[in-house]
């Protein structure tokens, strides 16, 4: 066994061990104090934990798939995203064959250049072509009405849901000196983080948190949860350096940067929520709500990491 998967090996039954026991944890509590499954808090966070098992699978099988598989994953998880954000948007029969384009156009031949590793078409083909292309599909229908809302609305799904999601396996493509064969374990690294600070911050909020950190956004955000959260992810990440090309204060100091960019992408994405009038993107996921839930920290996260490695510890 080669080193990488030996990483990997030891990173997934570490991530295995953690669910066994958040597992074995939310029976107890149920047993206790939901029998009747009267107490919201751990019904929830059972559904929670559920849903983890089915994400860790689907994503380890992706793993030992390899190259295809992660491909295959990240685009079935952007296509999903997409539909989910389209649906909270203003657009009209006007904007169909734009729309039909983003799904069966514009996101396929995204994931093509990803396959090619095309970095350069790559990082522009959706803010540049794409957002010059979807304006005028639509106003060759000729309706006018809140078109500029229309637009920006079906670009910014582009952005965040294909061109950001995108980033993810894009560190596939990286050619990092004496790390080759190994990229997947920056996935790896990168996922855990964002997702352990997210987890991070809840736990931490619900044991001390009192202060509200943007009451009007995500009202069970709270300062203690935040820097509780965000501490211990960077702490993690410092302390899973073995399996990135960097020291322990480089991963450290990226782990703080991707929960950063995490926790300011959640509200981000909560804004529009708030904006529309729901709760969750929708109920793909049970116990996160839709698959955005829990790809929003992340599709924010996924290009600054990308280009800080590129640019930082790679060869160009």
């Amino acid at each position: 066994m080669n080193t990488a998967n030996s990483d990997l090996l030891t990173l997934v039954l570490g991530i295995l061990a953690v669910l066994v026991v958040a597992s074995a944890v939310g029976y107890v509590l149920q047993r206790r104090l939901s029998p009747d499954g009267a107490n919201a808090s751990i019904e929830n966070l059972n559904a929670r934990i559920k849903a983890w098992w089915v994400m860790a699978i689907l994503i380890g099988i992706a793993f030992m798939i390899g190259r295809v598989g992660i491909l295959i994953l990240f685009g079935f998880c952007s296509f999903a995203a997409l539909r989910e954000f389209i649906t909270l948007t203003h657009t009209k029969r006007a904007d169909h064959w734009a729309l039909a384009t983003a799904f069966f156009v514009v996101l396929p031949l995204q994931y093509f250049l990803l396959w090619t590793k095309q970095y350069g078409i790559f990082a522009i083909f959706i803010p540049v072509y794409a957002f010059l292309l979807m304006p005028i599909i639509s106003v060759l229908r000729g309706d006018t009405e809140r078109f500029l809302d229309r637009i920006a609305e079906v670009q910014w799904a582009l952005m965040i849901c294909v061109f950001c999601a995108s980033h993810v396996p894009a560190l596939l493509t990286l050619d990092i000196p004496g790390y080759e064969g190994r990229n997947v374990l920056l996935i790896a690294f990168l996922v855990i983080i964002v997702q352990l600070s997210d987890v991070l911050q809840y736990v931490w909020g619900k044991l001390f948190g009192r202060t509200k950190i943007a009451p009007k956004l995500s009202p069970s955000k709270t300062v203690e949860g935040f820097v509780g959260g965000v501490a211990s992810a960077t702490l993690i990440g410092a302390g899973l350096w073995w399996i990135t090309p960097f020291t322990p204060f480089q991963a450290g100091l990226l782990a703080f940067v991707i929960t950063m960019m995490g926790f300011f992408g959640g509200l981000v994405m909560s804004a529009i929520k708030r904006d529309r009038g729901v709760k969750d993107w929708g109920n793909l996921i049970e116990g996160h709500g839709g698959l955005i839930d829990r790809l929003d920290s992340v599709v924010f996260s996924a290009p600054i990491f990308f280009h800080l490695v590129r640019y930082w510890w790679s060869a160009t």
